[in-house]
C-alpha cells in the first residue's frame, strides 16, 4: 500500500488510543510476484540491457531463494516456478511520503520531494516536483519476508545491494524518475496570468500548450500536473533510472546497475550494486541503468 495510507491509517491507530504512543503496525503490501502462489499483481522488476515488457529476460532474484539479510540481489531467467523472482511491492508513495514516515532525508525530500504550501521543496510550479519511491520485499510463494532490496550501508560507487530489512531507512528506497509534475510554458495572457511579472512581451509560439493566440509566454518554464503522476507504478510503462534514497549526492546520484561487461547466466552470479548514474552527453543513460517491470504471473 502506499506510503500515505499507511501514515494515515497509522494517525487513525493513535487517534483509537488517546494519542498516546508512537504508531509501529505497518499493512502488508500488495501481492506481487513471480510464481502464481504469490499473485498476479506481480512486481518482476528487469534490466533494459537484457529484455523489454514483451519479453523481460532476466528479472530481479535473491540469490539462491537466501532469505535472510546480506543475501545478494542478482538477475536470473524469468520462470512461473521460482520463488527466488517473488517481489511485492512493500510501500509506495511520493517522496513526501517516505519523508513524513521517516525513511528518507530532509536532504532527499530537499531534493525528490515537495509539499504543497510546504516549507521545503514546495509543490507551487516553481520547477520542485515530488518523485515515485518504492520499497521491494522479497516474498517466496507470496509469504511476505519482511526483507527488501536496498544496500547495507549508505549507497556509493561500488555498494553492493542485498537484502536489507524493510521500512527502517532510505537504504532500503528507490525512487523512480517520474516526478508529479513536468515542464510546460505558462500562458501570460494578461487575462490569465497569476503574476504579470512573470510576464514578457515575447509573441505566443505556435504549438505551445497553454498559450492561447496573442497571448505571451514567460520567462522561465513552468509546471503542470504529469498526466502519469497518478501511476503508482511507473516502472510498468518507462524505463526508469532507480535511484537509492540512502544518499545526499544530487548531482551524480547512486542508481541501481547490474555490471555492464557481465550476464546473468555467468558465475559466480554477477550481482546487482550502485554506482552514479552514468550516460551520454544527450542526456540518455546507459541501459544497465533502466529499469522497468512486468506485472503477473512470469511465462
Amino acid at each position: 500500500m502506499s506510503v500515505k495510507g499507511k501514515v494515515l491509517a497509522a494517525a487513525a491507530t493513535l487517534s483509537l488510543l488517546g494519542g498516546a504512543g508512537v504508531a509501529a503496525a505497518v499493512t502488508a503490501g500488495a501481492a506481487s510476484a513471480a510464481t502464481p502462489s504469490c499473485g498476479g499483481s506481480c512486481i518482476d522488476v528487469f534490466s533494459h540491457q537484457f529484455g523489454t515488457f514483451a519479453d523481460p529476460g532476466f528479472v530481479m532474484d535473491s540469490y539462491k531463494q537466501g532469505d535472510q539479510a546480506g543475501t545478494p540481489v542478482i538477475l536470473f531467467r524469468t520462470s512461473d516456478a521460482d520463488p527466488a523472482e517473488d517481489f511485492t511491492v512493500d510501500q509506495e508513495g511520493f517522496v513526501s511520503e517516505f519523508f513524513a514516515a521517516n525513511l528518507v532525508s530532509a536532504g532527499v525530500a530537499l531534493q525528490f520531494g515537495c509539499v504543497p504550501g510546504g516549507t521545503f521543496g514546495v509543490c507551487d510550479g516553481q520547477g520542485q516536483a515530488d518523485y515515485w519511491a518504492y520499497e521491494f520485499m522479497y516474498s517466496p510463494y507470496g509469504v511476505q519476508t519482511g526483507l527488501c532490496v536496498g544496500v547495507a550501508a549508505t549507497a556509493v560507487a561500488g555498494e553492493k545491494v542485498t537484502l536489507q530489512p524493510c521500512g527502517v531507512s532510505g537504504k532500503t528506497v528507490w525512487i523512480a524518475d517520474n516526478p508529479t509534475s513536468v515542464p510546460a510554458y505558462i500562458s501570460c495572457d494578461p487575462a490569465t496570468a497569476v503574476a504579470s511579472a512573470d510576464c514578457v512581451g515575447v509573441p505566443c509560439k505556435t504549438g505551445v500548450a497553454g498559450c492561447a493566440p496573442g497571448a505571451k509566454i514567460s520567462t522561465t518554464v513552468g509546471y503542470e500536473p504529469n498526466p502519469n503522476a497518478e501511476d503508482h507504478n511507473p516502472l510498468s510503462a518507462f524505463a526508469e533510472p532507480l535511484i537509492n534514497g540512502s544518499d545526499t549526492n544530487f548531482s551524480d546520484p547512486y542508481g541501481l546497475t547490474y555490471p555492464a561487461s557481465s550476464y546473468p547466466t555467468d558465475t559466480p552470479r554477477p550481482q546487482l550494486y550502485t554506482t552514479n548514474l552514468l550516460g551520454f552527453s544527450t542526456g540518455a543513460l546507459n541501459t544497465n541503468q533502466l529499469w522497468s517491470a512486468d506485472e503477473g504471473v512470469l511465462p
